[in-house]
């Protein structure tokens, strides 16, 4: 656990209230209880988390505007409401009350940890960079810990030692909006589209708060080419005179001082030489040009911490990939059953149509702003579509429009179902016997806890499912 005690010695008070009683903000009520806090008062609207908190040292209570008024700050998770659709209503009384609101990440900040923080954003391929990058330095002998938007809650993590240790944190926009001071030494943005509009009102503002991650002075900002969004970034550093050292990276050309990714091949120019490193293009585990982005991204990264190029290239290869993104399951007469929940947005879905063939593809939840927009182009890749979940109606509409089959599942459990009695049925086509596709290009929350339990499901059904088909 993380010591807190120099973020409470900034305090006059120390007293705070902590709004969401999920996994961070029970892990931040611990470390603020242990760290000394004078009082703690925290608030959930389920009864559940309620208990937990009030297991954890709070009082449990609904955080009114004489409560608020009483408190140096307010804690929330980073599902809260700040702005849009409309501000949480105890946002609005810590407002109106003067008090800050922040979140665990800028704790951990102001707690001072004292090591490299390495922080990476970016609308899709967080999870695949953060992991990649933690498991390069540890193959190269850096000791790293993982949190923030995966892993452990990062007031729950121990520090690495302070010789060779660094920090590696996945932050999203909702985290990222939660800070103010907040420094990385190391930024990484990996791309830009559309995605939690209803959270930020519009993209600008969405694009500006992932941009706060280049806060400060530190060793490196590395940032995609690849994008109009990225690209305006990009050049904002390039013009701002920051003391990082800017780093582009790119799939579509090998730019000028930074990481290049074009054919497969890795070019490194961060020394103004253009090296070619090697191949990316044999790693399973890294198929498609979005994860090329990602290995130029935690290279770039790893060899501004000082690793050697050749070591860092053998320690991508190993990468075990990551649960959850396009992570094969099983196979079963040929046909591939892949667990890809993470993807929850249509550019996120897109990634793992590219990637495949022959797709009986299972999608639906909670629909993101845009829908399933863009990825007509990979009609002729998808066998069939299964849908679930609460986008299934503006799915249909959308499938109706280009001609593609569908069947209406309802819930996982008959997709998966369904999608396997289709894919054994029709398994000797042209194009190899395809693969059965969680990507669902929406968020999980209508009728699961997260993607991870989603994928968590399908996962198990799959590990199920008989091998005998009684196909011929």
């Amino acid at each position: 656990m993380i010591d807190v005690k120099p973020f409470l010695d900034t305090l006059d008070k120390k007293t705070l209230a902590v709004l969401g009683l999920g996994a961070s903000g029970i892990s931040t009520l611990k470390a603020l209880k242990a760290a000394g806090a004078k009082k703690l008062y925290g608030w959930d609207d389920r009864e559940e988390a309620r208990l937990a908190g009030r297991e954890a040292g709070a009082e449990i209570a609904e955080l009114s505007a004489e409560i608020l008024e009483a408190c140096d700050a307010l804690v929330v998770a980073p599902g809260v409401p700040l702005n849009h659709p409309e501000p949480h209503p105890v946002a609005q009384r810590a407002r109106a009350a003067g008090v800050e609101i922040l979140g665990d990440i800028e704790i951990f900040y102001r707690a001072r940890p004292d090591r490299p923080v390495v922080a990476l954003t970016g609308t899709n391929g967080k999870s695949t960079t953060t992991t990649l990058v933690s498991h390069v330095l540890n193959t190269c002998g850096r000791k790293s810990v993982l949190a923030g938007n995966i892993g452990l809650p990062v007031l729950e993590i121990d520090l690495p030692p302070k010789k060779n240790g660094v920090v590696v944190l996945e932050l999203s926009s909702f985290q990222l909006d939660l800070c103010s001071d907040f420094r990385a030494d190391i930024g990484v943005i990996l791309n830009l589209t559309p995605d939690h509009i209803d959270r930020h009102g519009t993209i600008e503002e969405y694009a500006a708060i992932k941009e706060s991650i280049f806060k400060g002075d530190g060793l490196a900002a590395i940032i995609s080419i690849d994008d109009d969004y990225c690209r305006a970034i990009h050049e904002r550093l390039k013009n701002g005179g920051a003391a990082r050292k800017i780093i582009p990276i790119s799939v579509e050309e090998n730019p000028r001082g930074g990481v290049g990714v074009v054919g497969g091949v890795l070019v490194d120019d961060m020394d103004g030489a253009a090296l070619e490193i090697g191949s990316l293009n044999n790693i399973l585990k890294l198929a498609g040009v979005h994860n090329k982005q990602n290995a130029a991204a935690a290279y770039a990264t790893a060899r501004a911490l000082g690793l050697a190029p050749a070591e860092i290239l053998e320690a991508i290869k190993t990468y075990p990939g990551l649960p959850h993104r396009q992570f094969p399951v099983r196979v079963i007469n040929g046909v591939s059953y892949i667990n890809d929940s993470k993807a929850t947005n249509a550019e996120a879905a897109g990634k793992a149509l590219a990637c495949n063939q022959n797709i009986y593809w299972i999608i639906g939840g909670k629909p993101k702003e845009g829908g399933l927009a863009g990825l007509e182009i990979y009609k002729d890749k998808i066998k069939h579509t299964f849908l679930i979940g609460a986008a299934s109606d503006d799915f249909a509409r959308w499938l109706d429009q280009y001609g593609m089959e569908y069947t209406r599942c309802g819930v996982l459990e008959a997709a998966v179902k369904a999608a396997h009695e289709k894919a054994q049925s029709q398994r000797g086509q042209p194009g190899g016997a395809g693969c059965v596709l969680l990507s669902p290009a929406c968020a999980s929350y209508d009728q699961f806890k997260s993607f991870e339990h989603r994928g968590n499901v399908f996962t198990d059904l799959v590990l199920a499912l008989p091998e005998d088909d009684g196909k011929g």
